[in-house]
C-alpha cells in the first residue's frame, strides 16, 4: 500500500465518511460467512450514495483497493479484503414503491426483510428470498445474484433488476462508453456467448455474459452476479410480484439422491414457487436442540413443494402421484410452515454442527441441470468417500442446487484443494455451475478454467478491463484469482487456554467453542423473533453482534491481535455484551456468547485488579447475605439521596439507577415459611438470592396458589446460590466453589423424587446450564433436570388454575428463561386459563448488574425501546386493566425504573386469581 492505513483514514474522513484503522474494526471485518481470513486496512462507512465516489478517489490516489461489503454473510469470501473494506448496511433507504409499476428503487443497504415490510402493504413482494432474508442487504444480492427458496417460482436476483445505478471502476469514463465497452466485448464473439453462456437458471459462475448479447441486452442484470469487482452499487429497481397464498407440500423419500430424482417429473406438474431438499441430520440435531419439529412424512430425506395462486389446491394430487414418495403430508396451517421454513433457513448453522466434527463450507453451491441432480448426488457422495469426508447435502433441489458442509480436516495438506479439484472435475461432466447462487469468492474463482475454457475466460479478462482497468474492486476474486487454499482461517494455530469452564460441548476448548460462529449473522437482523442480539439491535454496530464478538475472540486466539485474551479490542467487544444467553438458542450453530464473556473475563482478570462493580455487583449474594439482618435500616438510608449516591459511586452503579429494596423479612425469614414447619413435603421450593432477599412476595405467592391446590409447600433452609453474578463478571474460581456446595446442598432434595421448584429464571437456569460447565460432578447434572418452573410443576402434577378468561396478558420472558428453561410451558398455562397472551420479544436491557453498571445505562434503555417498553405502552393504552407479566427480577426492575410499570410474576398472578 502506497500510503498508511491511518492515512487513509484521514483523507475519507476529509470527505466526511466514518473510517477506522483499529485493531477491532480490523478483526470484525477480517471474515465474512466464508472460510477466509482477509485483514482490511481500513473500514469506511459511507452514509450518503456520493460518499462511494469519495471511497473510489482516495483508494485510486493512495493505490488501494476497494471490498464492498453489506451484511457480511458471503460463503464464498465475496466480502473480505485487503484496503479498504466498505460496509455499506448505512444506506439502507427505501426510495420508491411503484405499485402501478410493481417496482421498488433502493439503495444497497436495505435489508431484503425490511424490503418486504414496505412492499406488503401493496399486496407485493420482493420474489428472491435468501435463507439469511432477515438480514442479507439487496446490494449483496445484486452482488451474488442470490436467489433463494423460492428462486423457481419467482427468478434469482439479476432476473428482477430493472435498472442499476452503478459507479463503476474506471472513473474516467461515463457510464454509456463503459457500457458500450461491454456490448464491444460480447458483440466480438457472439457465437461462443451463446452456446455456453446462460445454459441453465443456475450458472452464476463467471460473469453472465447472456446478458449482453444483442437479443436481450441489459447491462444492470449482467452486473448482477459480478461480486463487486466491476463497480459499486448506488441504487438499484428491482421488480416486485404479488403476494399469493401458499400450500406446502412435504415429500418423504428413503435418501436424499432419491428425492433429487423426483425434482424433474414434480417439475413437470405445474408451476411450483419451491421445492427445497433437506436431510434427517439437520432435522435431528433441530430436536436434539429442543427446537420444534412438526410432523414430517416417514423418510431419510425430504423435499419441501410449495405451490401458489389460486390453482394451488388442484396441482397437490398430481404433486404426489408423480413424487414416488414414501409418504406426503400436506402442511395445514401457516404456522406449522413456518417452523418448516425455519429448520431449512437455519440450514447453513445447522449443518455445520451435524457431524461429529465442525463442517465447514468451501464447496458450497454447486449447481447442476435439475435433470442431473440425482447423478450428481451419488458421484458427489462417492467423492466425499474417496476423500475420507462426510457432508450434509441440502438446498434448492427444484433448481438443482445442493448447499452441504463437510468436515474437513484442515491439519491434513491438501485435502481441501484435493477435493474441490476433484469435485470441479466431476461437475463438469454433469455439466453445472461451480456456484448456484453464493458466487465464485475466494473459493471458486481458481477453478473457473475447470469449468470454462480460454475463451471465456478471456472474454472474463476484457469484461474485467472495460469496467475496471486499474484492479480496484474486490481483488482475487474472478479475474486473477487468489489461491482456493490462501487465507484459510481454520488453519490459523489456535492459542490453549486452561479454561476456567468445562465447555464440555467443545471439548474443552475456548477456541473451539469461538469457532463455532461461521459468520451466517443471523444476530445482526434488524429486527428478532427472539432475542439475539439486543445490543446490536440497539447500537446497530458490528462490535455488538454475537458474530462480531465472536470474529474478535478468534483473533485473540489465534494471534491476530497482540494481547490476547486482554487486548483493549477484547474488552471492548465484549463490554456490551448482556450476557443474556439469547444467542445459545437462536445461534444456529449453538453460539454462547454469555459463557465465553464469562471465560475471557476470567483469562483476562487471573491475579489482576478487578472493576470496582465485580467486587461489588459480582458478589452481590454474599453483601446481601450479611445485609439481610439490617434490611430495614438499609432501605431506609438508601431512600436518602446522599447515602444512595454514594453506596451507587461505591458499587460502579450509574447514578441514574435506583437500588431495589431489599426484602424485610427475607422469605426463608418470613412468618408465611415459618409456619409450614418441617415434615414430609410434595414441592420443595429453592429460595434462591433473588427471591429469598428481594421478591420474597413472589415466593410467597407460590406458597399460597400451591397450598391452594392441596400440596404440602416446604422452603428449603439452607443457603443455595448459583454464583450467577460471580459467572457472568468471569470470577469462575469463587464460582465453582459456590455450585459445588449448592449441587450438594440441592441434590438430596432432588434425589428424593419431590420436585424442586426455582422462582428466578435467571438463577434457575443458571443450575440447569452453568453448574455442569463448573463442576465435574454427576449430581450437578441431577440437580439441573430436577428443578423446575412453576409453569413446568403446574403441567407436571396438572394442577388446577385460576380462571383468567378476559385477562389481557402482555409477558416479558426473561432472556434465560427463553434461551435455556423454554416459556413454551408458561404460554399453554396461561392460555389454558383462558388469558390472551402476548409475548415480547427481545431483552429488557437490565441483564442483572449488567444494566446498573456505569457505561451501560444509554445502551439498557436503547435496548429497552426496541422491544419491551414500546409493548408495554401500547399494551396498557389499549387497557389498562393488562397485566405486565415478569418473572425475571431483572426485567420487573427495568419496568420499574424506566416506566413506572409494577409487573406481576406468574406465582403472585395465579395467587392473585384464586378467589376469582
Amino acid at each position: 500500500m502506497a500510503v498508511s492505513a491511518q492515512d487513509l483514514v484521514a483523507a475519507l474522513e476529509r470527505h466526511g465518511i466514518a473510517a477506522s484503522a483499529s485493531d477491532l474494526d480490523r478483526a470484525l471485518y477480517s471474515s465474512d460467512a466464508s472460510l477466509y481470513r482477509v485483514r482490511p486496512d481500513v473500514v469506511a462507512r459511507p452514509r450518503h450514495r456520493d460518499d462511494l465516489e469519495a471511497v473510489l478517489a482516495v483508494a485510486a490516489e493512495a493505490g488501494t483497493t476497494v471490498t464492498a461489503r453489506g451484511a457480511g454473510t458471503s460463503i464464498a469470501g465475496n466480502a473480505v479484503g485487503p484496503g479498504i473494506v466498505v460496509d455499506l448496511r448505512a444506506l439502507d433507504r427505501v426510495l420508491e414503491i411503484d405499485a402501478d409499476a410493481r417496482t421498488a428503487r433502493v439503495e444497497p443497504g436495505i435489508v431484503h426483510a425490511s424490503l418486504q415490510r414496505a412492499a406488503a402493504p401493496h399486496g407485493l413482494r420482493y420474489g428472491p428470498d435468501p435463507s439469511t432474508h432477515t438480514r442479507c442487504t439487496i446490494g449483496g444480492m445484486v452482488g451474488n445474484n442470490a436467489c433463494g427458496s423460492r428462486a423457481l417460482g419467482y427468478g434469482r436476483t439479476a432476473d428482477t433488476v430493472v435498472a442499476a445505478d452503478v459507479l463503476w471502476g474506471d472513473r474516467s469514463a461515463t457510464t454509456a462508453e463503459v457500457e458500450q465497452r461491454l456490448a464491444d466485448v460480447v458483440a466480438a464473439d457472439l457465437g461462443h456467448v451463446r452456446t455456453s453462456f446462460g445454459r441453465f437458471s443456475r450458472q452464476v459462475s463467471g460473469y453472465s455474459l447472456e446478458h449482453l448479447l444483442p437479443e436481450r441486452l441489459s447491462v444492470p442484470q449482467f452486473f448482477a452476479g459480478s461480486e463487486g469487482t466491476l463497480g459499486l452499487l448506488r441504487e438499484v429497481t428491482v421488480q416486485l410480484v404479488a403476494e399469493e397464498e401458499r400450500t406446502l407440500l412435504v415429500l418423504g423419500y428413503p435418501s436424499m439422491a432419491e428425492a433429487a430424482d423426483a425434482v424433474p417429473a414434480l417439475l413437470a406438474v405445474g408451476r411450483l414457487v419451491a421445492c427445497e431438499g433437506l436431510g434427517r441430520r439437520i432435522v435431528d440435531l433441530v430436536r436434539a436442540r429442543g427446537g420444534a419439529v412438526p410432523d414430517l412424512p416417514r423418510g431419510e430425506g425430504w423435499l419441501f413443494v410449495e405451490v401458489a395462486g389460486p390453482g394451488r389446491e388442484a396441482l397437490l394430487p398430481g404433486l404426489v402421484e408423480a413424487s414416488g414418495a414414501l409418504e406426503s403430508r400436506v402442511v395445514p396451517t401457516a404456522a406449522e410452515a413456518a417452523a418448516i421454513w425455519r429448520i431449512r433457513e437455519d440450514g447453513a448453522g445447522l449443518a455445520a454442527r451435524s457431524l461429529a466434527s465442525p463442517a465447514y463450507s468451501g464447496w458450497e453451491d454447486a449447481a447442476v441441470p435439475p435433470e442431473r441432480l440425482g447423478a450428481w448426488l451419488r458421484d458427489f457422495d462417492a467423492l466425499l468417500r474417496e476423500h475420507g469426508l462426510d457432508g450434509v447435502p441440502y438446498g434448492h433441489f427444484g433448481d438443482g442446487c445442493v448447499h452441504v458442509r463437510i468436515d474437513f480436516d484442515f491439519g491434513k495438506r491438501g485435502q481441501f484443494r484435493g477435493f474441490l479439484e476433484a469435485c470441479a472435475a466431476t461437475l463438469r461432466e454433469h455439466g453445472g455451475s461451480l456456484s448456484g447462487e453464493h458466487g465464485d469468492g475466494r473459493a471458486r474463482s481458481e477453478l473457473l478454467p475447470t469449468m470454462y475454457d480460454e475463451r471465456s475466460l478471456a472474454l472474463f479478462r476484457a469484461v474485467k478491463h472495460a469496467c475496471d482497468p486499474d484492479g480496484l474492486l474486490n481483488p482475487g476474486v474472478l479475474v486473477d484469482p487468489a489461491p482456493l487454499d490462501a487465507d484459510l482461517r481454520p488453519e490459523r494455530p489456535v492459542t490453549s487456554v486452561r479454561a476456567g469452564l468445562r465447555l464440555a460441548h467443545d471439548d474443552g476448548s475456548l477456541g473451539a467453542a469461538v469457532h463455532r460462529c461461521t459468520g451466517v449473522g443471523k444476530c445482526v437482523a434488524p429486527a428478532t423473533a427472539g432475542v439475539m442480539c439486543p445490543s446490536y439491535l440497539a447500537t446497530r454496530e458490528e462490535k455488538d453482534s454475537t458474530r462480531g464478538r465472536s470474529r474478535v475472540l478468534q483473533e485473540a486466539l489465534t494471534g491476530g491481535l497482540e494481547g490476547g485474551l486482554d487486548d483493549p479490542a477484547v474488552h471492548e467487544a465484549l463490554d456490551l455484551c448482556l450476557s443474556c444467553k439469547g444467542c445459545a438458542s437462536d445461534c444456529p450453530t449453538g453460539v454462547d456468547m454469555a459463557s465465553y464473556k464469562s471465560e475471557a473475563l476470567h483469562q483476562a482478570y487471573a491475579g489482576k485488579k478487578r472493576p470496582r462493580s465485580h467486587y461489588a455487583l459480582g458478589q452481590l449474594p454474599r453483601w446481601v447475605r450479611y445485609g439481610g439482618p439490617f434490611a430495614k435500616v438499609g432501605n431506609q438510608l438508601m431512600k436518602r439521596g446522599p447515602v444512595a449516591a454514594a453506596a451507587k459511586a461505591a458499587a460502579g452503579v450509574d447514578p441514574r439507577r435506583s437500588l431495589p429494596q431489599l426484602s424485610s423479612p427475607t422469605l426463608r425469614k418470613s412468618s408465611e415459611v415459618s409456619r409450614l414447619g418441617a415434615g414430609v413435603a410434595d414441592v420443595w421450593v429453592w429460595a434462591d438470592t433473588f427471591t429469598d432477599h428481594f421478591r420474597a412476595g413472589q415466593g410467597q405467592a407460590a406458597i399460597e396458589y400451591l397450598e391452594n391446590a392441596g400440596l404440602r409447600v416446604r422452603v428449603i433452609e439452607e443457603d443455595a446460590c448459583c454464583a450467577l453474578t460471580w459467572i457472568t463478571t468471569g470470577q469462575l474460581g469463587a464460582a465453582r466453589r459456590i455450585v459445588a456446595q449448592t449441587v450438594a446442598t440441592l441434590a438430596p432434595y432432588v434425589d428424593s423424587g419431590v420436585p424442586v421448584l426455582g422462582l428466578e429464571p435467571s438463577c434457575l437456569a443458571s443450575l440447569r446450564s452453568d453448574a455442569t460447565e463448573l463442576v465435574d460432578d454427576p449430581r450437578a447434572a441431577r440437580v439441573a433436570a430436577g428443578t423446575v418452573t412453576l409453569a413446568e410443576l403446574v403441567e407436571r402434577l396438572d394442577l388446577p388454575l385460576p380462571d383468567l378468561a378476559g385477562v389481557s396478558v402482555v409477558a416479558q420472558p426473561h432472556c434465560h428463561h427463553h434461551a435455556v428453561l423454554g416459556w413454551a410451558a408458561d404460554r399453554r398455562l396461561l392460555e389454558r386459563a383462558g388469558a390472551t397472551v402476548s409475548v415480547v420479544n427481545g431483552c429488557c436491557g437490565l441483564a442483572g448488574n449488567w444494566g446498573v453498571e456505569k457505561g451501560h445505562y444509554e445502551t439498557s434503555v436503547a435496548v429497552a425501546e426496541t422491544h419491551l417498553l414500546p409493548a408495554v405502552r401500547t399494551a396498557l393504552a389499549a387497557d389498562p386493566d393488562t397485566v405486565v407479566l415478569a418473572d425475571g427480577m431483572s426485567c420487573a426492575l427495568q419496568l420499574d425504573d424506566l416506566a413506572g410499570v409494577r409487573s406481576l410474576h406468574l406465582a403472585e398472578l395465579l395467587a392473585g386469581r384464586l378467589s376469582g
